[in-house]
């Protein structure tokens, strides 16, 4: 079973190298590698040519987008392997077994997608565990009280993202929720959760790294809810925001 695992870049540099190195050491052997450029002007393409060298599983392009939904679009548009993940360049793998994991889950449980933990780490000190994201079993009724997995370990068969379409560019921050509502809501899907922790993402991304991102997350977070037909999406949205407290915790 191949996997493409996507990282979309943009003057990346500081921490490029060891979320590449995370996905490059795996004991997994067929791992297509997709490193989406937007254009950087700092050493991350650099960095990237220099490991395509040494790495013949890498395939990486490098051009302006829309940001990052854009350049995870423009990602899966060039998988070709069975299951697709992301791994973005702030963030690694947690372990070099991680994807051998993820594969003996589809394996062995025949679903269509695979789900884990999430620690948020310290951006100079990604030893220190800043939240513990732990999910669940997945149930219908998670949806209306707001729960979505950790959308960094989830692993998707590419047939869904053929069938449902990619990142709606209408949303700048919450496009991933919109998106997981989408296929969380069908119910001829099945997921697994495997219950470890199997990425460590670094805090001060796109959706946290300010109060006026908070914001803005929070609306288009209503508008996915809404536009999924979730009933009573406010409420969904303050259940949604209420239940990242124990994740701070939960270390």
């Amino acid at each position: 079973m191949k996997i493409s695992i996507i990282t979309a870049t943009y003057n990346s540099e500081k921490t490029l190298e060891f979320c590449m190195n995370s996905v490059l050491n795996q004991t997994y052997s067929d791992i297509e590698y997709v490193v989406v450029d937007g254009g950087s002007t700092d050493g991350t393409l650099d960095l990237i040519k220099s490991k395509a060298k040494d790495f013949s599983n890498i395939v990486w392009s490098s051009e302006p987008d829309k940001g990052i939904y854009d350049a995870l679009n423009k990602g899966i548009a060039k998988a070709t392997g069975a299951v697709v993940g992301f791994v973005h360049s702030d963030d690694y793998l947690a372990n070099t077994e991680c994807i051998a994991q993820i594969v003996q889950a589809f394996k062995t449980h025949q679903v269509e997608g695979v789900y884990s933990n999430l620690h948020y780490v310290s951006f100079k000190n990604p030893e220190k565990v800043i939240r513990n994201w732990v999910s669940q079993p997945f149930h219908p009724k998670l949806l209306k009280r707001g729960w979505m997995p950790a959308h960094p370990t989830l692993f998707l068969k590419k047939s869904i993202y053929d069938r449902f379409g990619h990142f709606n560019l209408d949303y700048k921050i919450a496009a991933d929720y919109d998106f997981i509502l989408r296929i969380f809501n069908n119910p001829n899907h099945k997921f697994y959760y495997l219950p470890q922790t199997i990425v460590k993402m670094r805090v001060g991304g796109a959706s946290n790294k300010s109060l006026k991102n908070l914001i803005q997350k929070t609306k288009e977070d209503f508008k996915a809810a809404k536009t999924n037909h979730l009933s009573f999406p406010f409420g969904v949205v303050l259940m949604k925001n209420l239940s990242k407290i124990p994740q701070w915790l939960k270390k």
